[in-house]
């Protein structure tokens, strides 16, 4: 009889293969400029720029003008950037995020992903990043849905005329909430190689079914954009390292054990209030954490902990960005105000 052998170690991870990035949204009271210097001072290998009204705003005039000024900026400051395109209010003053796929008339919608695939192309963006939106309670489920490939669809096109490459990202409360929606969704178009997911760690805690080290090892093969924070389960709010429910040296373990080579940017898009302290404590965080020597098979094994079963998708999760008003606390994990 043959004995089974013992699975080998994944690499080790350490601050020299962990690629740290951080989220603009997090800066949104600074200067597109100091905030990428203080972030290459504090030594991040790069960013996930969010396009909005006050970096780098795609519908600004003299757009060619100012992408070849950031493209400059971040090549003199040795930084890797991944496009977002979260922005709140870029494209309409009164709705957060209207409109989005899935609205009657989302031309605008359509035009800004376009943009921000052209603006990755030129800024050599490891990925441009979007998500599906809340649908509408106008709007009936499969046309909610058949609006978003057509969309994605769209958005396809535009990335594989530009060789760019799309990252996913499953959002607690849009129609595309979880890994699940995602694969329902990448199906639907084909199963295009250049359609990869962008996971947020913190949402897997929030609403997966999966310990958070499974989630990152079930989309491996096509993880092409990572955002960190601290979540609690039932909750969607991005908290600081600590605060929230995860266990970080395994999720670690896990991005290294899957090969994933991009960037790994923190998401905590309601600091901006104190940016620079926020982004020293996040990246001291995680260099500790990558640090720690642990196996992600020692959280893989603790399903019980963290899974819930597949259909109990939380219904307190709340849309993209909540604000503290509007993340309704789970019974187990109140809302850290």
């Amino acid at each position: 009889m043959t004995v089974p052998q013992p699975r080998p170690a994944p690499p080790a991870v350490d601050a020299t293969t962990l690629r740290l990035g951080y989220g603009t949204n997090g800066f949104a009271n600074h200067r597109l400029d100091d905030a990428l210097a203080v972030l290459a001072d504090l030594g991040y290998d790069g960013v996930a720029l969010t396009l909005d009204h006050d970096h780098l705003d795609p519908f600004a005039p003299g757009l060619t003008r100012r992408v070849a000024a950031v493209s400059r900026r971040l090549e003199a400051l040795g930084l890797a950037v991944v496009i977002e395109t979260g922005a709140r209010f870029l494209l309409d003053p009164w709705h957060k995020h209207a409109p989005t796929l899935l609205h009657d008339d989302p031309t605008r919608r359509i035009e800004f992903l376009r943009r921000a695939v052209r603006i990755g192309a030129d800024l050599g963006a490891e990925a441009v990043s979007f998500w599906a939106g809340v649908r509408p309670e106008t709007v009936s489920p499969q046309s909610a849905w058949d609006r978003l490939v057509a969309g994605c669809a769209t958005v396809l096109d535009a990335a594989d005329a530009a060789d760019v490459t799309l990252g996913f990202e499953p959002e607690p409360g849009m129609l595309v909430q979880d890994i699940a929606d995602w694969r329902r969704l990448r199906a639907a178009l084909g199963d295009p190689a250049r359609f990869g997911i962008t996971l947020d760690i913190g949402h897997c805690r929030c609403l997966e079914p999966w310990p958070v080290p499974q989630c990152v090892a079930e989309v491996a093969e096509h993880l092409v954009n990572v955002q960190i924070d601290d979540m609690r389960r039932g909750v969607h709010e991005h908290l600081e390292f600590g605060v929230g429910e995860i266990d970080f040296p395994p999720v670690l373990a896990a991005l290294a054990e899957a090969g994933y080579q991009g960037l790994v940017a923190v998401e905590l898009p309601r600091d901006s209030h104190a940016a620079p302290a926020v982004a020293a404590r996040s990246i001291e965080f995680l260099r500790a954490a990558a640090a720690t020597d642990r196996h992600p098979a020692r959280a893989l094994c603790s399903a019980p902990a963290e899974a819930t079963p597949a259909d109990a998708t939380p219904a307190e999760a709340t849309p993209a960005d909540a604000t503290p008003s509007e993340a309704t606390p789970a019974e187990e994990a109140p809302v850290h105000m």
